[in-house]
């Protein structure tokens, strides 16, 4: 009788100690599958398809050991006037002057002809204090240069035939033309169209 008396003294304190409802009253397990029923769907984006990379061409001055990258795209680029102006400067006064764009535009299709991604410029501008000491020298310097004008620039593509590359220059009528073999260079300017060997 005494038990008995305990038992339904504890079926009422049970009772109001169990919740009522809610999620108290739920398994981790059941809140799991309801909270996954009631989410909404997510699903992952697809990533984008990566891009290769733009080629880039260098242009290095042998003279400051200072290169230019320039970007290879298939659309029209501006003309980094001051990039370039600033790496053909006169070694000898590291003086700048405004070279012509055309120049720039031939070293960009002599790298699309041959396919290099890599040119050296010899000589751009040249300031006339330069210019006349290697006159006095005895180099080879004519007296009407263009390179005194920023209408000059010498290069070379190390891995192509001087004389292949100066053949291809030829052919593009731009203006003066120079041919130098011992030095491994060629010469173009955008002055009358001649044309001269050198050493």
């Amino acid at each position: 009788m005494r038990f008995a008396c305990a038992l339904a003294l504890l079926i009422p304190l049970a009772a109001q100690a169990a919740p009522a409802g809610g999620d108290q009253a739920l398994s981790k397990k059941a809140l799991f599958l309801r909270d996954k029923a009631e989410r909404k769907d997510v699903r992952a984006k697809r990533p984008p398809r990566p891009t290769a990379p733009l080629p880039i061409l260098t242009l290095h001055n042998v003279w400051t050991s200072e290169s230019l990258p320039v970007v290879l795209s298939s659309g029209p680029e501006p003309f980094p006037a001051q990039a370039f102006d600033e790496l053909t400067r006169c070694h000898f006064t590291n003086q700048e002057a405004q070279m012509d764009p055309r120049l720039f535009e031939t070293l960009l299709r002599a790298a699309a002809h041959f396919r290099t991604r890599y040119i050296e410029i010899v000589s751009g501008f040249r300031a006339p204090k330069y210019q006349l000491m290697l006159r006095k020298k005895g180099h080879e310097v004519a007296r009407d240069s263009q390179h005194p004008l920023g209408h000059a620039v010498d290069f070379r593509i190390p891995e192509i035939p001087t004389r292949k590359l100066l053949r291809w220059v030829k052919s593009l009528h731009l203006g003066g033309v120079g041919y130098y073999p011992e030095s491994h260079f060629v010469h173009a300017d955008v002055g009358r169209i001649r044309f001269w060997r050198g050493h």
